[in-house]
């Protein structure tokens, strides 16, 4: 059991790396990381020239889903309010990086929202 749970890391480390290694995030325009787990979700804005988070938000801030179904749609409304915080900051155009994550679900309802609230990538 133990052998297979680091074997899936692995894999993922591995998909991380090579979406990863064809994006970077400059202070322009800086790169917009997602992570999902099974239960949250949370994205960050990073400035890798010098090594910055700019800003952050996790599904916390929404409160909990009402049921399974829903994640979907909580994601959307994270990526309005990330938009809102990021413009906010004056960051309107970002490089979207999905980690290990296939653009589908959570992550691309995500990416939906964030461009709804006007974010641009």
């Amino acid at each position: 059991m133990q052998e297979s749970i680091t074997r899936i890391k692995v894999k993922a480390g591995k998909r991380a790396r090579r979406v990863r290694a064809k994006i970077r995030g400059e202070s322009g325009r800086p790169r917009l990381s997602v992570h999902v787990t099974n239960k949250h979700m949370y994205a960050q804005c990073v400035d890798d020239a010098v090594q910055q988070t700019l800003v952050a938000v996790s599904d916390a801030i929404l409160g909990p889903p009402a049921a399974k179904h829903i994640k979907v749609e909580a994601a959307r409304a994270l990526g309005r309010k990330f938009a809102e915080l990021a413009l906010q900051k004056g960051i309107a155009q970002v490089v979207f990086d999905r980690g290990s994550k296939t653009y589908h679900g959570r992550v691309r309802s995500f990416a939906e929202g964030a461009r709804e609230g006007g974010l641009k990538f």
